[in-house]
């Protein structure tokens, strides 16, 4: 086995990586980020399926010139149950999502079987939003937590984010932070920044009393967590992994107050992170994805060169690997037989990606949204949406009702996810926003001014 180990990571070496990592994050940024403004980008006009109407719905056991008076043992003797099931779906739509989910289906049969068809929520959903969503539908679309996400989106930024509370924190870090992740449902905070180091903030107070938003530097060391800059953070589980430029990966437990659990130290530079429970995917400046578990002795369980230029952003799942690099590649990696399935060449990089299978939505250095569409084990192109981003996107979060991208433009723009994308917010900083997180009713954004900007909509 280590023997085996040893020849996939050597294969492809090309010698240990000599130049000074400060001199090489100068470089990165300059030419990765450096472009504050797009010249001549290409406009491209989102693809659009046709508009679905409520005609054309297919409804699954459910007929809307009916009543739904079906002679259910008594139980429906409600006059409200005789309506036309059109007027039963419109006075529905005047109700909290979660009470139609929680409290209706107790009420008799004939409401659980309304409430439990995906018809009811698609129409739902049409009627709120009026365009085609989703971009990509699989047979196990959960409709009603999509539903219930979309109009909460909707509600929190209706007035353009003035419903949010907003917070600067700005006392820990005295260099640009370059990545944000939140944890316990946006009680806690991570931040990693140039000036070298992990800040775990405690977000609990936040807004009671300003002096009481606690924090504390990951680690021991006095120059800082790291001896390079805090690139990327990942976390699983309580667990966090932080990634620098001085080639080293270390392990924190949060639930024991950031204790550090281990120290990985790779070839080169790491600039991307994906953490799973059985493993951990780094894509570094050497060109390479590796594969650790942090559990092991000797980590390292294989390490490829993907690449012809940096790698710079990961996701991954319990089957695939993915990869996208300066090289204007995206490299799918199929776990369990150990081969690159695909290798995707583009006119542009992808800076950030968020990954659930089968959709892969990333944004690229053009500021324009990519989505993809896992077939059969290959990824496939799907829509390219324009947003609004002048610049490149360097964060992007997805979710069945959600969407948030954020670019070296200095905006955080919220939207939701329909086909085409609808902005709703679009939230302007005094500096480039290098990425985001978001966590129940908590948004957090990394920010080129030396602050962890907090926006937190009341529960």
């Amino acid at each position: 086995m280590a023997t085996a180990q040893k020849a996939d990571s050597e294969n492809d070496s090309d010698g240990e990586i000599s130049e000074d990592p400060e001199r090489q994050a100068l470089d990165y940024v300059s030419r990765v980020l450096g472009n504050l403004a797009l010249q001549g980008r290409v406009q491209q006009t989102p693809q659009t399926l046709p508009m679905e109407v409520q005609d054309n719905i297919q409804h699954e056991g459910l007929d809307l010139k009916k009543s739904p008076v079906t002679g259910d043992h008594g139980e429906i003797s409600s006059m409200l149950l005789r309506l036309p099931l059109e007027l039963i779906l419109h006075i529905m739509s005047f109700l909290d999502p979660r009470f139609i989910l929680s409290v209706l289906p107790l009420v008799c049969r004939t409401l659980r079987d309304v409430v439990a068809d995906k018809v009811m929520w698609r129409l739902r959903v049409q009627r709120n939003i009026g365009t085609n969503f989703p971009v990509v539908e699989q047979e196990t679309f959960e409709w009603p937590a999509a539903c219930i996400e979309l109009e909460e989106q909707l509600s929190k930024w209706s007035d353009n984010g003035k419903k949010a509370e907003y917070f600067s924190l700005s006392d820990g870090h005295f260099a640009p932070v370059d990545s944000v992740l939140l944890l316990e449902k946006g009680s806690l905070c991570l931040s990693g920044s140039r000036d070298r180091n992990v800040i775990l903030w405690d977000l609990k107070n936040l807004g009671q009393k300003e002096e009481t938003v606690n924090f504390k530097v990951l680690g021991t060391s006095r120059t800082g967590t790291h001896t390079g800059w805090a690139w990327t953070l990942a976390a699983c589980g309580n667990q966090v992994c932080s990634g620098s430029w001085d080639s080293t990966m270390k392990i924190w437990d949060i639930a024991a107050d950031g204790q550090q659990l281990a120290e990985i130290r790779g070839r080169a530079a790491i600039l991307s992170l994906a953490y799973l429970p059985d493993i951990l995917v780094a894509g570094t400046y050497d060109k390479r994805v590796s594969v650790f578990d942090p559990r092991a002795a000797h980590p390292l369980i294989k390490s490829r060169k993907l690449h012809s230029s940096p790698v710079l952003s990961l996701a991954a799942d319990d089957r695939y690997i993915l990869s996208s690099g300066e090289d204007r590649t995206l490299v799918v990696f199929d776990r369990r037989t150990n081969t690159v399935l695909q290798t995707i060449k583009m006119g542009f990089y992808l800076f950030c990606m968020s990954y659930e299978l089968p959709q892969l939505w990333a944004g690229n250095s053009q500021g324009l949204i990519q989505v993809y569409e896992n077939h059969g084990g290959k990824f496939q192109h799907l829509r390219s949406f324009d947003v609004g981003h002048t610049s490149q996107i360097t964060g992007i979060l997805h979710s069945a009702g959600a969407l948030y991208t954020t670019s070296t433009d200095k905006t955080v723009k919220v939207h939701i996810p329909t086909d085409p994308p609808r902005t709703i917010c679009t939230l302007t900083q005094s500096y480039l926003v290098s990425g985001i997180d978001v966590s129940g009713n908590t948004i957090a954004a990394a920010s080129g001014e030396q602050t962890v900007v907090i926006w937190r909509f009341p529960k």
